[in-house]
């Protein structure tokens, strides 16, 4: 028998073992990869370029050797040398499997689009910011009076605009006299003055400039980046995208990259250069798909999670991963952008980092209070941002605001599921099951069809339908609990108990059977038991923290929730609540805010007022630290129950009424239970 060498695939988490010498793209195909190739693998298109990783992957269990890959051949060789292929870039159709390897699918090769759901939400922004263009006339030299060009220009500026104590890059000095002579002595400045520290000339340009300039907002995740490409006129949003970050592939959790940079030298630094250069790329396309000049683009505001804070900026987060978890620094960070490896804006762009909260509460957490403002709100508002790691604020005009983050993990958005995917066309996205018949029905991204209705096969027949993403996930183990084919615990029943023959036998316990396309080609997605652990255990994390805070205020309500980010635009709340992944609330007072610490971001661009309101803010914020609270384990323990062991929800009895079956090992075995109660 052949030897067997493990691969995985990231950003899917994927993977199988296949014979020593099977080519990158033959196995990706086997393990329904989203790898692209449209030449036969004859190394032609180029669009089934990878990444081999190398070294300890400690999350992944996993040692990744020198020779992981077969050599770089003749047909690499041909198509770097006519076409170019970046530096340890593979082709997947002619790099072989030699060992155990980590195999990165950078966006750019995914047939399938990764979709971010951080989208820009509507709001008018207080326009007021940091960066302006001014016109003046500066004097002419006069050898009677002698003078340098620059203080001339510094003088001008003082005279018509009131604007001194300006500090000037030597490439702007080494560009002035040029300018000066070219603009007939009449130049427009770009001065950026945040109001913290001494004003600077960003640009100049001779005569008239009229502009517009623009920035960026930027929201970096853990999981994904978003940007937000807006004109600092008036605040519209020119254009928005996302990628996966990059480092997905040292670790989907943050942990994983704190573990990922001690166990391996140097593996801090690498994962800066990834996220740098993801970063780089995001806004390159950004300012491209505007149709602007990169020269045009002058500043930048960025928040993110204390984790991808430090690696950013080239910290080392070590001390992130243990009490007393301390941040190198936690307030705000004034930054040329060219120092983080922005190249695709103006080379004297400034980047504005928002301050963070605590050692695992962010900037990002912060721009979500800034944009929902629960210290304003005259009820108690519980606003939660759910990610790979969930940031959670509790607070009132009268209680004050009190902060924590849960580590929640990567199974809401589709990871750590035996059939999960990214959020991408073809992923299922929504679910829907009878209680009386326990079929379900489902839609997918890229379709408004549901898989009942006529034209959903013809609709769905390029994409297919290849997996389920976090949304999906959630809601359909939380139909499986309306529909009576999950208990209270978590256990799915058998087909006897259930009176559903889609409820499979899988070893010792059952797995739901959602699509099987299987005779068509396509995988078979089914709900397992340990996915429903997985989210059991995501959820138990983000009630406790939640619960938490409710504790420390002396209540046991809310008076409405806030759901933040992609999974607050994308999941209804009936299904979070029959869940548990938030506390008790009138479903009307259940609301989105879409990608709320991007619009805090957005703020924060626009208005340099809003600012120095984030900043104060954070000094106001009680940071409660879950990890220490004793009470934090009890909270998770009884919050595995669906919805929960001993916490009523009488908002959600008012909604539906959930079946109370009991799917212990004897019941497993006995008659069809009864539908119903």
């Amino acid at each position: 028998m052949a030897d067997l060498a493990q691969v995985i695939f990231m950003p899917s988490g994927k993977r199988g073992r296949f014979a020593v010498g099977t080519p990158v793209l033959s196995a990706a195909r086997q393990l329904g990869v989203d790898l692209d190739s449209v030449c036969g693998g004859r190394g032609i298109c180029s669009r089934c370029q990878v990444t081999p990783g190398s070294g300890h992957f400690a999350k992944l269990g996993l040692t990744v050797g020198p020779g992981a890959l077969s050599p770089w051949n003749a047909v690499e060789e041909r198509y770097r040398q006519k076409r170019g292929l970046a530096p340890g870039r593979r082709l997947g159709c002619q790099a072989r499997i030699e060992a155990d390897v980590v195999i990165d699918v950078p966006p750019e090769s995914q047939l399938h689009r990764q979709v971010v759901r951080k989208q820009a939400t509507a709001r008018a922004m207080v326009m007021d910011p940091a960066v302006r263009l001014f016109l003046v006339a500066v004097a002419e030299p006069d050898m009677h009076a002698p003078s340098g060009d620059l203080e001339r220009l510094l003088l001008a500026l003082k005279e018509t605009w009131d604007i001194s104590g300006l500090s000037v890059d030597l490439a702007i000095l080494s560009r002035l006299q040029p300018v000066l002579r070219q603009g007939n002595w009449q130049v427009t400045v770009a001065v950026h003055d945040d109001g913290s520290a001494a004003p600077r000339i960003l640009d100049i340009w001779p005569g008239f400039h009229e502009g517009p300039l623009y920035g960026l907002a930027i929201d970096l995740g853990s999981t994904t980046i978003a940007a937000h490409l807006c004109d600092l006129r008036d605040g519209a949003v020119r254009a928005s995208g996302g990628v996966m970050n990059p480092q997905i592939r040292f670790g989907e959790d943050l942990m994983s990259r704190v573990s990922y940079a001690m166990m391996n030298p140097g593996g801090a630094a690498e994962m800066t250069a990834a996220v740098r250069d993801g970063l780089d790329t995001l806004v390159a396309g950004l300012v491209a798909e505007a149709g602007i000049a990169a020269r045009d683009v002058v500043e930048a505001v960025l928040v993110c999670n204390p984790v991808m804070h430090h690696l950013l900026l080239g910290i080392d987060p070590v001390e992130l991963g243990q009490a007393p978890f301390a941040l190198a620094t936690s307030g705000a960070l004034r930054l040329a952008a060219a120092e983080l490896g922005l190249r695709s804006v103006n080379p004297g762009a400034r980047l504005h980092v928002l301050p963070c909260i605590a050692g695992h509460v962010g900037a990002d957490a912060a721009a979500v209070a800034l944009s929902e403002a629960p210290e304003a709100s005259p009820d108690l508002v519980l606003v939660v941002d759910v990610g790979t790691n969930a940031e959670i604020l509790l607070g009132s005009r009268t209680h004050g605001v009190l902060a924590c983050s849960s580590p929640t993990g990567p199974a809401f958005e589709g990871a750590q599921i035996s059939s999960g995917q990214r959020a991408a066309p073809g992923a299922i996205e929504a679910v829907r099951i009878d209680p009386q018949t326990g079929e379900p029905r489902f839609r997918v991204i890229g379709c408004d069809l549901w898989s009942d209705e006529p034209g959903f096969a013809a609709a769905t027949a390029a994409t297919g339908v290849t997996g389920i993403c976090g949304s999906g996930i959630i809601e359909a183990v939380a139909e499986m609990r309306m529909a009576g084919l999950l208990d209270a615990s978590g256990r799915i029943g058998s087909a006897a108990a259930t009176g559903s023959p889609r409820c499979e036998a899988e070893g010792r316990t059952h797995a739901y059977l959602l699509h099987d396309a299987s005779a068509g080609g396509g995988p078979r997605i089914t709900v397992t038991q340990n996915d429903i652990r997985a989210i059991q255990l995501a959820k138990s994390a983000l009630y406790a923290g939640a619960r938490l805070l409710m504790d420390r205020l002396g209540v046991d309500r809310v008076d409405r929730v806030v759901l933040a980010g992609a999974f607050g635009a994308h999941i209804s709340p009936l299904h979070a609540m029959v869940l548990g992944m938030i506390p008790d609330a009138p479903l009307d007072r259940v609301t989105s805010a879409g990608n709320a610490a991007g619009t805090g971001a957005r703020m924060a661009l626009c208005s340099r007022a809003a600012r120095a309101e984030v900043a104060a803010m954070v000094t106001r914020i009680v940071k409660i630290e879950t990890a220490v609270e004793p009470a934090f384990q009890a909270h998770f323990v009884a919050a595995n129950a669906l919805p929960h062991a001993s916490d009523p929800f009488p908002e959600l009895a008012r909604a539906v009424t959930l079946p109370a079956p009991d799917f212990g090992a004897a019941a497993q075995s006995g008659r069809r239970r009864r539908r119903g109660g």
